[in-house]
């Protein structure tokens, strides 16, 4: 069974197999984790990225961790919030989905996420975690990952993120 943990953090500084970077879909840098990803990580992880052809919405690439304490970088492109009918829910959901099972695929056994899109492309902290946690959740059943962290930077991040997840957890429970 995998274990579930929400921490506050910086996701640079962990030492896991992988951790997601909520990226641009050029892959290539920008603000936020991304930015403090490719900062941490050195020129190794730019020229890396800069051979994928980039990476569309919802979709996970994965690349070496070079001077980061992770192996290995997954890249995933969340939506950008436009009000939430423009299908933002279910391609945030795939991001993670899709993260997931590219960590399974290279044979990672733990996994840290960032709060994918809640950042520069505006999704609504709150929102964005009532569907994260379920798909982390879900994705994880039928794997062997052993461990996945989903890191906050922030102190409101992080109560939403524990809020959430007692909430999602109990349901989980009752079924």
């Amino acid at each position: 069974m995998t274990v579930i943990e929400i921490i506050k953090g910086d996701i640079t500084e962990l030492a896991v197999d992988v951790i997601v970077n909520s990226a641009n879909d050029d892959l290539l840098g920008g603000h936020g984790v991304d930015g403090a990803i490719h900062k941490a990580a050195g020129w190794g992880l730019f020229d890396e990225c800069n051979t994928l052809g980039g990476c569309k919405t919802g979709e996970a690439k994965i690349t070496g961790g070079y001077n980061l304490p992770a192996r290995h970088v997954i890249h995933t492109v969340g939506p950008i919030w436009q009000g939430g009918e423009k299908e933002e829910a279910e391609l945030l959901a795939r991001c993670y989905q899709n993260c997931i099972k590219v960590a399974v695929a290279n044979g990672c056994k733990s996994i840290a996420f960032p709060a994918i899109s809640t950042g520069v492309f505006g999704y609504p902290l709150e929102a964005a975690t009532r569907i994260a946690i379920p798909a982390v959740m879900d994705s994880v059943a039928e794997t062997d990952l052993e461990k996945v962290i989903l890191v906050c930077f922030e102190e409101q991040a992080y109560k939403v993120y524990l809020s959430v997840f007692e909430k999602v957890g109990e349901r989980a429970k009752s079924r």
